[in-house]
């Protein structure tokens, strides 16, 4: 018989065959998430209810089956990868979203797309600014569970930032709700925020009361090319030295620049070759744009080497399709890609370039990167060829002295894909025995049982002596 069949058989019958079901197309497509690390669930749960997420859980925890949460598992990490296989939660029929454009609030449930939610604010005149790069497919569920930013986080801050209050469930099976749909609550323990980011694995989220803020009147777009990548970063540090706080000041090495502009068949800066950009764009009133443009403007001619401003919106459209063409045209360098969302602190940009620059030449790999320098979160991408063994190597060599230096920069090894599988590794690298001792602690207390999203964060690892890292995981999956 197969494991948890008699479980299984028993949550059919309690919520039946249309919420439950165990046919293969769809064990297989909850079997893995955008890591592409694969494991077979025993089936697959489709809630129609929130009331029903906490009968699968009391199952679960009677029978000791393993729960995974998952929305469209775009998750880079392996978060969302059933890694002990038993029932995945899939929330996208859970999708609701009402806006209460009085008080500027989005009350939506977790299976609701990130895309759609901003177009509902906006038709109210509201703005939801957390932003990932895959936000017309990711959930606003998947979005709290791994504390999601996006190109704007540098000015309006990252999910945590803009969560009033959440519902859902504990490991448990017991409803809960975390705060109220008010601008102050401060009544008890702030278990709100110990969720956001939590992976999925202290409790299942259900709805969320999101902030909204006013829709920005204007916005203004500037491209700007750099001799290298120390130059751009050098610059960018000058700007914010100036009080400037754009919305977006997204960075692109040389290697993405490349990239993005063969996919496009169009050169960034006419009569510019083998150039870093900074993408900058202000919001605001119109008359906080205009008075911050005369001072980027200023800053563009004295560090950039070339500049350009967008006149209209659909300018700046095709401005952007650099940054939007540069990470899926980056499999030109190598059929498999390491994309590591570190975060640096301003004062270390110049030390990270530089040894990114030396990571390069010892490793012999392309290592594109681009991302978010107004808050520092990094996309390095180590490209290689998968089935090149030498090549294999120096990247699983590369990643773990990129992790190292993040570290001892004082950066953060995760800005907002979280741990998962893939950095289970390198966790232990940015915090103490005793801080994961806390975690652990805190894990037991709310999942006694260990039933949901088992397998994360917390597996025992071995690091030989350099230059290899190996991952121990404790049960036998090839």
């Amino acid at each position: 018989m197969p494991k948890f069949a008699a479980a299984t058989r028993a949550l059919q019958r309690r919520l039946g065959a249309g919420v439950v079901t165990t046919a293969p197309a769809a064990l297989h497509a909850a079997a893995f998430d955008s890591s592409k690390i694969l494991f077979q669930p025993v089936a697959v749960i489709k809630p129609r209810k929130e009331a029903d997420i906490g009968v699968v859980l009391q199952l679960a925890n009677r029978h000791r089956v393993p729960v995974t949460v998952r929305g469209r598992g775009t998750t880079l990490t392996g978060a969302a990868a059933p890694a002990r296989g038993g029932w995945v939660i899939d929330m996208l029929r859970l999708n609701r979203i009402r806006i209460d454009a009085e008080t500027g609030m989005a009350h939506v449930q977790a299976g609701a797309k990130v895309g759609p939610l901003q177009r509902a604010a906006e038709a109210q005149g509201w703005f939801y600014p957390p932003d990932p790069s895959s936000r017309e497919y990711c959930t606003i569920g998947g979005n709290i569970a791994c504390n999601a930013g996006g190109m704007q986080g540098g000015k309006y801050g990252v999910t945590r930032d803009f969560v009033i209050a959440l519902r859902g469930f504990l490991p448990t099976g017991e409803a809960v709700t975390w705060g109220t749909a008010t601008k102050k609550f401060a009544a008890g323990f702030n278990l709100r925020d110990l969720w956001i980011g939590s992976e999925g694995m202290l409790g299942v989220v259900t709805g969320a009361v999101l902030r909204l803020i006013p829709q920005p009147p204007a916005r203004w777009t500037l491209l700007t090319a750099f001799k290298d990548e120390t130059a751009a970063v050098v610059a960018a540090r000058a700007l914010f030295r100036e009080r400037v706080q754009p919305a977006i000041c997204e960075f692109l090495d040389r290697d993405s620049v490349r990239c993005a502009e063969r996919a496009t068949g169009q050169p960034v800066f006419a009569g510019q070759k083998n150039r870093a950009v900074i993408l900058l764009e202000l919001a605001g009133t119109v008359s906080e744009v205009r008075e911050v443009q005369a001072v980027l403007l200023a800053w563009a001619g004295k560090h950039a080497v070339a500049h350009r401003a967008a006149r209209s919106r659909d300018e700046a459209e095709q401005l952007w399709e650099v940054r939007r063409k540069c990470s899926g045209a980056m499999f030109e360098l190598g059929d498999s890609k390491l994309n590591e969302d570190i975060t640096i602190p301003m004062g270390g940009y110049v030390g990270f370039a530089k040894f990114l620059a030396e990571l390069k030449r010892r490793s012999g790999l392309a290592i594109p990167t681009f991302g978010h320098l107004a808050d520092g979160n990094l996309h390095v991408n180590i490209m290689y060829h998968r089935k090149i063994r030498a090549e294999a190597r120096a990247a699983e060599v590369a990643v773990e002295q990129l992790m190292r230096k993040v570290v001892a920069l004082g950066g953060a090894i995760s800005g907002e894909h979280g741990i998962g599988l893939a950095k289970t590794p390198f966790l232990r690298l940015q915090h103490s025995p005793a801080q994961i001792k806390a975690m652990q602690a805190v894990k037991t207390a709310l999942d006694p049982k260990g039933i949901l999203n088992p397998g994360k964060m917390f597996e025992v690892f071995h690091v030989w002596k350099h230059p290899r890292l190996t991952v121990h995981l404790p049960w036998d999956h090839k």
